[in-house]
Formats: C-alpha cells, structure tokens, sequence
C-alpha cells in the first residue's frame, strides 16, 4: 500500500523533457495547492478553538455553548473535503502499488495515467449531484445557528472540484499525449460498456452486489486507483445501472459519513501528535528509555518496540510516527553490528503491530462507521498489541542473545533520572 505521487508516475514513463504545457499544469497545480492549504490550517486552529471552547464553558462554567457542535460539523465537512483536495494533490490518497510496481515501465506508465483518469472520471460522474444536494439543502436551516445548510454542503461540490482541477493537471503533465488519450479513451469505453450493459444488469439482482463490490473494486484497487475513488465508482455504478436509487443518496451519504462529531478527534489526534513531535517529546521518551534499557542485550530493539507502542499512530501519518523514533535509535543500533535489513524489518512490524493502540485514527474511523465505542474499541485494541509487542520481544531475545555489549557503558540513576525529567 502506498500514496499516488506524480513524481513517481511520471518517473514510470521513458524519460522526456517536460513541454511547456506540462510546466505550467506542473506551476499551476502548486498555486492552488498553496493557496488552498491556507483555510485548511486556519480550520483546524477553529475547530480546536472551537472544541476548547465548548469543554471550557460546559464542565468548568456549566453554561454550554449550544452552537459548538453544530459549527464544529459544518466547519469540520469543509475541512475534511478541501483536505481530501490537497492529499490528493500531493499524492497521499492511500491505494496499492504491488501489482502495477511489477509491471513493465511501458505497461507501468500507462496503468498510472489510467489510474488517474479512472479517479477524475468518478469525480465528473458525481459533481454534478453534488451540486444539486447543495441546491436542494438551501431550505433546511441549521437549529442552533439558523442557517442555510447550503453553506455547509456547498464543501461537498467544492471538493470534489478541486479534486477534479487536480486530476485534469496531473494529466497535462504526463510526457506522452498519445498514453494520456489512450488512458482516457480506455476509461470512457469501459464506463460506456457499463452504461450500455445496464439493463442486461438489472435482472442479476444480488448478483450485481459481487459484479460492482468484488469485481470492478479489485479491478481498480489492483490497478492503482486510490481505494475512495475505486469504492466510489463502484457504488455510483451499482446505484446508477442497477437501481433508481438517485445519485443524490450518494453525496448525501458522503455528507453524513464526513459529519460523524466522534470523527473531530482525528485532527485533534493528529495536531497532539505533530506537537509531541515538534517539542522533542518523542524524542525524549525514546531516550529515556534507551537509558534504562540500552545495556541490555538486544536492547536497543526492545526500546524500539516500546517507542513505537507509545508513540505510533497518535500524529496521523505512520511515516511520521517512525521518523521520530528511526533517527533516534538506528544509528547507535548500526554501531552496535545491527543490520539496516533488521532493523528496517523491526520498525515495519512495529508500525503494524501498533495499529490498534489507542489513540488509533483507524480505531476511531471504524467506531464511527460501525456504531461500535470508541472507548471499548480502545480497550480492545491494548491487549492484540502488547501480546505481539511481547511476540517481537521474544523474538529479539533469541536473535541478539549473544550480543557482545562489553563496550556499552551501564547508564546511572541520576543519568535515568535526567533523562526522565
């Protein structure tokens, strides 16, 4: 699994020089993202000013501000949408790459570009009931504020236009005109053999379930297509050809899924972490660590295993989670003998290891979605993790139990002891 980045897909393809329509989609493509990545930090600093204020003035003034959770929300769609707009100008729309990184670079370049054509043709396909959900929430007033709740859902149409600029620059900038034409007929003619074998559909009933949700959805997912994009297809298609179901339930459910209040503590989460990051705290709990358990066989790896316990998952990207511990801890390891293929291997089954410690993202995305506690989820999730935090330790000792540390030096309580403080 990993990010789509153009520098990679366009890596993918023979080498060229960039033509100046290439350049200016390429110059074009980082003002807007410059531009749009203003209001979205300056929404994260209001929805946890927002956040502080509605705790602050119900459990310490005990006269609750009854319009937090409703502007939080609306705040919170925009967020989440012009978010979705710069991770997928900066390539980070999580999708996998095992089948299409085996390829050829030929067959590799031309899966790239469908990938992305495959992503803007979703968009294009449901823009325009965006637009309309929008219209039609011009009547509902919210209850706390007394608004239109047009301004809220004018975010969805918002979005997935960024996103749709994004992915019209990210073509211009493939080298090949010719591979890009091609991606893009390819990707009409299969919507179009859908379109036209809707009715043929309509009578599978169930059985277009596995069509849309197995077939076309691992179709893209081991094509490339980032994982939203290629679940969004699926149920726009499955909605449009084999029900009359309108594709404003879709937006509408996009809508309520983003809305989801118990889905406010991700930036918060996230915001926590890069501050325990950018303070050295995680770099001082590593150390701390290092200095209790550091003449211990192997014992540089069970602090990495600790780390990674206390720290991953918290700032909301697993990349940043191991940069805080990684340079910490890999270059004593490596002047200790440790190979950079164990230690990569360790830090990666850490990352995994940890998914499920609280505060986990993940956690809470699937309590928002199941109905499930958070709080239970939480608990459930301590025990899988210490008990393979446990496994990795056992297997640490056996593989380093003849370890020679006759040069590293014992740290001091008053050394522990600093270091703690």
């Amino acid at each position: 699994m990993t990010a789509m980045h153009t520098d990679q897909v366009v890596a993918a393809a023979p080498p060229a020089p960039p033509s100046s329509v290439a350049v200016i989609a390429r110059q074009t493509e980082i003002v807007i993202a410059r531009i749009l990545e203003v209001p979205v930090a300056i929404l994260v600093s209001a929805e946890i000013l927002i956040l502080f204020s509605g705790v602050l003035a119900r459990y310490v003034f005990h006269q609750p501000l009854v319009w937090s959770d409703e502007l939080a929300s609306m705040l919170f769609l925009w967020l989440a949408m012009l978010g979705s707009a710069v991770a997928f100008q900066r390539g980070e729309h999580m999708r996998m790459t095992a089948f299409v990184g085996a390829l050829k670079p030929g067959g590799r370049a031309f899966i790239e570009v469908v990938a992305v054509s495959t992503a803007l043709a979703f968009l294009l396909l449901i823009l325009p009931a965006a637009l309309d959900y929008t219209h039609e929430e011009a009547i509902v007033r919210t209850p706390a504020l007394d608004l239109q709740n047009s301004w809220r859902a004018s975010a969805m149409p918002v979005g997935l236009g960024l996103m749709a600029v994004f992915a019209i620059l990210r073509l211009l900038q493939f080298a090949s005109l010719r591979l890009v034409l091609g991606a893009l007929v390819a990707t009409a003619l299969v919507i179009g053999l859908f379109w036209l074998l809707g009715p043929v559909l309509k009578p599978f009933g169930n059985l277009n379930l596995l069509i849309f949700f197995v077939g076309v959805v691992a179709a893209c997912v081991f094509g490339g297509v980032p994982i939203a994009f290629a679940f969004g297809l699926a149920t726009f298609g499955y909605l449009m050809l084999t029900t009359r179901t309108p594709p404003l339930v879709i937006v509408g459910r996009i809508d309520e899924g983003v809305s989801h209040l118990i889905l406010l503590a991700v930036p918060l989460f996230v915001f926590l972490g890069q501050l325990i990051e950018m303070t050295g705290m995680a770099k001082a709990m590593v150390q701390f660590l290092a200095s209790m358990l550091g003449h211990v066989k192997g014992g540089l790896h069970y602090v990495l295993v600790g780390a990674m316990y206390l720290v991953s998952g918290i700032s909301g990207s697993k990349a940043a989670d191991m940069a805080a511990v990684a340079p910490v801890l890999f270059p004593e390891m490596k002047k200790r003998g440790a190979k950079e293929g164990d230690l990569v291997a360790l830090l990666a089954a850490t990352g995994a290891q940890t998914e499920t410690i609280p505060p986990s993202i993940v956690l809470i995305t699937i309590g928002s979605v199941t109905g499930v506690s958070i709080a239970a989820l939480f608990t459930g999730g301590l025990l899988p993790g210490l008990i393979l935090a446990i496994t990795l330790c056992g297997l640490i000792w056996w593989r380093y139990r003849g370890e020679d540390l006759s040069h590293v030096k014992k740290s001091t309580a008053r050394e522990i002891g600093r270091a703690f403080i």
